[in-house]
């Protein structure tokens, strides 16, 4: 069937223009998300291990089954969301106003340790809490994520809603990185009363953000279809196993979703335990949102120029020789290891401010493809990838943390235990850098030239009479 048989009718609107409110708007919504996304991220792992009392091991099980229903849970709630009409806010805004207050509840309920209970019991809790917080944030994130691709359908503008989402989540990685360690530990133990007087107020952060992504977004573009047209499940999954940028983005990152979880749980291991210096982790986050404000200002010159791939290519690659260096070069100094480690975190940089932008890409080819817009399926099945990558680097790090000899018992762990960790810090991420670089050079078809030619492409499809 070809694409102008199937095309859906696409309307726009009536409001104002893309304007800097739209993407402060949009930075907000990433700000709300990755307050408790980071939080969990690089802490809840430290809490369950030296305040409940958990096994790694068992630890990195909870994360790997949980990321596994996540990434269900995404997919399932995309196509709920894209077999729905659109209201009088719009398909996506209302479900972040709706979902965000039972996200930030059961966020608050990760962290709260009922006293004088069984280790059976604080597994149990820990189990059902995750499970709970996980499938909470898929119904917050997939429409926000999903509606980048209806607020604007210009590429330049959509890569500026990508770098102001990464802005978003620097915003929040620098609040997080950078004071909460300074609040949680006390003579680097983690302190149960200081962990839950964070966790709530960044709660209340994250509802507030919630609701300036809600009221400064605007929906600019709706699709509506006949009975006939609407989408169906098989032609879906039809559409995305013939969409290569998709197949090839998704291996890209699962590995960098895998690599990243992986740093943010070990470093706090390799700060505490091998440079036994758990503050630096605040230079550290601090110095990662650095890099990504240094970036900022030159992603969309650098795009306009070369293209995504090309500049998110160099960037990879960057990465990954600063990580073989940091593994190869030794008893460097805690100075000396984040020196190099900056200049690796700004080659990520790029690649964060930018990974927003492919996603919209991908969507668009689904479109040329099938003649559907399914944004929150094609966004979920892409968030899918991510979970799955966080699953691997929750289960990983918790697995690998337990396989070194890490114990929670011990004032200081063994030689071979922090040799063990320094090359978790160090050779992984490194190896998965090199194949994220290789990868998007051999296999991901959507150059410069090639999403201009798209671009164009689709204008002609949706007017064929103009």
């Amino acid at each position: 069937m070809n694409f102008e048989s199937r095309q859906p009718k696409s309307n726009t609107y009536a409001t104002r223009k893309f304007c800097m409110i739209d993407k402060v708007g949009y930075l907000f919504g990433d700000l709300g998300n990755d307050f408790f996304f980071l939080l969990v991220s690089s802490f809840l792992m430290v809490y369950y291990t030296d305040i409940f009392h958990i096994n790694a091991a068992s630890v990195g099980s909870l994360f790997l089954i949980a990321r596994l229903w996540d990434a269900i849970a995404d997919v399932t709630w995309g196509r709920f969301i894209d077999i729905r009409k659109p209201g009088a806010c719009g398909k996506f805004r209302p479900w972040i106003f709706r979902m965000s207050f039972p996200l930030v509840f059961s966020g608050i309920l990760m962290f709260i340790k009922i006293p004088g209970m069984s280790d059976n019991f604080y597994m149990a809790y820990a189990f059902i809490t995750y499970i709970l917080w996980g499938t909470f944030y898929s119904t917050v994130n997939i429409p926000y994520g999903s509606m980048a691709s209806v607020i604007t359908s210009d590429p330049v503008e959509r890569t500026s809603l990508s770098t102001y989402r990464t802005m978003g989540s620097m915003l929040a990685s620098l609040i997080i990185t950078v004071f909460v360690p300074l609040i949680v530990f006390i003579d680097n133990k983690a302190d149960e009363s200081r962990f839950i007087f964070a966790v709530i107020l960044l709660g209340i952060l994250a509802l507030a953000c919630y609701m300036a992504c809600y009221k400064l977004s605007v929906e600019r573009i709706s699709i509506s279809y006949s009975g006939t047209q609407r989408p169906n499940l098989i032609t879906s999954l039809k559409g995305l196993l013939r969409n290569k940028p998709l197949v090839t983005i998704l291996i890209i990152s699962l590995s960098f979703m895998t690599c990243f979880m992986l740093i943010g749980a070990v470093n706090v291991y390799l700060f505490k335990d091998y440079f036994s210096n758990a503050k630096a982790l605040s230079l550290v986050g601090f110095l990662q949102t650095a890099m990504v404000f240094i970036a900022m200002p030159m992603v969309k010159p650098l795009v306009i120029k070369f293209g995504k791939k090309e500049l998110t290519s160099v960037a990879m690659l960057l990465s990954s020789i600063c990580y073989f260096l940091l593994y190869s070069i030794p008893n460097l100094s805690n100075t000396q290891f984040i020196a190099i480690l900056t200049l690796g975190m700004l080659g990520y940089a790029f690649f964060n401010l930018v990974i927003w932008a492919f996603v919209t890409d991908v969507i668009d080819y689904h479109e040329y493809l099938t003649g559907l817009r399914e944004d929150a399926t094609v966004y979920s099945v892409y968030s899918f990838a991510r979970k799955v990558g966080q699953a691997l680097a929750g289960g990983l790090g918790g697995y690998a943390i337990g396989m070194v000899g890490y114990n929670a018992s011990l004032k200081v762990q063994s030689a071979d235990t922090l040799h063990g960790i320094y090359t978790l810090s160090t050779l992984g991420p490194a190896i998965i850098f090199l194949f994220i670089f290789l990868i998007l050079v051999m296999f991901y078809p959507l150059n410069k030239a090639r999403v201009h030619q798209l671009t164009i492409a689709l204008v002609k499809k949706r007017n064929p009479t103009e």
